[in-house]
């Protein structure tokens, strides 16, 4: 209420302290594991731009001694910056994914040309290894990303991204082998489903495992396996996660297999994007009218859209942890909740577990508020944030939040509500 009475809504904010505390509790974690295990190799905690590319994230996750996965060219501009401000050091890893167009490749070459000394290259395909020959003309690492095998109920059985285990050892051995300017360092795989305690996540994670044991047979410079990102969120009050199981077992897992294979375990490398700044963001909304349709829907009319402000509630179904900031005295009710564009899917109607929203019943005389929470990884990417709204509804003002030694809060406002002529330039009036 402190930030809504100051600032107003619709209202986004990120909470910067909480990207300092998940990172924490994997690395945390990850030690814990390592001692009960006799792990003797290196954790590395890498942040997955993709999730967030604003400053505000960059620096907080920096601070924190991360290391970096990106997912295209200009994510290599953004960590050029950052070295140039001293806030990344030229020794820390950079582990490049997916699609390498041209200027992908122009930008790694670039990078490792002036110094960037762990910067990691994934291969997704064989054609990326002549293409990144053709601009290094230093010592550059490798990794090559292993396609998963996607869970019986996929649109398709295996991963466009990657390749097949079968081709691993055949690039390796015909390609990279012997090369003055490579070594393979790094293998890596991302389970489309996230990390879950599920059989099918335990059976991939070991065969993967297994394809790492195959290599480092043959390639005594691989010494590190990247088991991608997907650490679940919390995007609901009625879920729990055993965090501290889920990467127990993924070290017992690989330290298992390793050991019978005779093999030396590997360092781990993680990619968390949404685990690292999802949790930071919330979005608050004022409810400025109801409307009645037939006898059973009611619904309360937000001051914003949702497919403005959070596309993955429209795009794809995602639900976030819904509560109402005030008015918790009154008594609840079903509802919907609509946004202010004419699309008739600007509406928000389920929880993850209860298919139903309730909040509190108002009077005409009252304003209710309420907030979306977790909400801090993809949205203002996949909103286009400073672009053409749907329906022309402005982005809303952004607040970030900080909290000293001593525990006092501070605001700062990192972007003002998206202004009409700023629309207007952009649509070319």
């Amino acid at each position: 209420m402190e930030l809504i009475e100051k600032y107003g809504t619709p209202l986004k904010f990120t909470y910067l302290p909480k990207i300092d505390s998940q990172i924490e509790k994997a690395r945390d974690l990850f030690k814990l594991a390592f001692e009960k295990y006799e792990y003797n190799a290196n954790y590395n905690y890498c942040y997955c731009t993709k999730s967030s590319h604003f400053s505000f994230v960059l620096n907080q996750v920096l601070k924190n001694g991360v290391d970096l996965e990106t997912s295209s060219a200009f994510d290599l501009s953004i960590i050029e910056r950052l070295a140039q401000a001293n806030k990344f050091d030229k020794k820390q890893f950079i582990i490049c994914n997916g699609y390498k167009t041209e200027q992908y490749a122009t930008n790694m070459a670039k990078l490792v040309n002036n110094g960037f000394e762990n910067l990691v290259c994934v291969l997704d395909n064989i054609d990326e290894f002549e293409l990144l020959n053709n601009h290094t003309s230093r010592e550059t690492k490798l990794g090559i990303r292993i396609a998963t095998e996607e869970e019986p109920n996929f649109l398709v059985y295996t991963s466009r991204l990657g390749m097949s285990h079968k081709k691993i050892l055949d690039l390796y051995q015909e390609k990279i082998k012997g090369h003055p300017n490579f070594k393979l360092k790094l293998l890596h795989f991302f389970v489309n489903s996230g990390i879950r305690d599920t059989t099918y996540f335990w059976s991939e994670l070991a065969r993967l495992v297994n394809v790492y044991c195959d290599v480092k047979e043959v390639c005594d410079d691989l010494d590190t396996l990247d088991i991608g990102g997907g650490m679940p969120i919390y995007t609901s009050l009625g879920v729990e996660y055993d965090y501290a199981y889920m990467i127990d077992q993924i070290v017992y897992y690989i330290k298992a297999i390793c050991d019978n294979r005779k093999v030396p375990v590997p360092n781990i490398f993680t990619e968390f994007g949404s685990f690292t700044v999802g949790e930071s963001g919330g979005m608050l909304y004022s409810i400025i009218g109801q409307k009645e349709q037939n006898d059973k829907e009611l619904w309360y009319m937000i001051n914003s859209s949702f497919i403005t402000t959070l596309p993955d509630t429209w795009g794809i179904g995602q639900k976030f942890i819904m509560l109402a900031v005030n008015n918790w005295d009154k008594e609840f009710q079903r509802i919907n909740l609509g946004g202010l564009t004419c699309d008739s899917q600007d509406f928000y109607n389920s929880d993850t577990n209860t298919n139903q929203v309730f909040m509190p019943k108002i009077d005409s005389n009252e304003t209710l508020h309420m907030g979306f929470f977790h909400t801090g990884a993809y949205q203002e990417s996949l909103g286009g944030y400073g672009g053409i709204q749907h329906c022309l509804i402005p982005a809303p003002k952004h607040i970030l939040i900080d909290r000293d030694e001593a525990g006092n809060l501070s605001y700062e406002v990192f972007a003002q509500e998206q202004k009409e002529e700023t629309m207007l330039n952009i649509l070319g009036y």
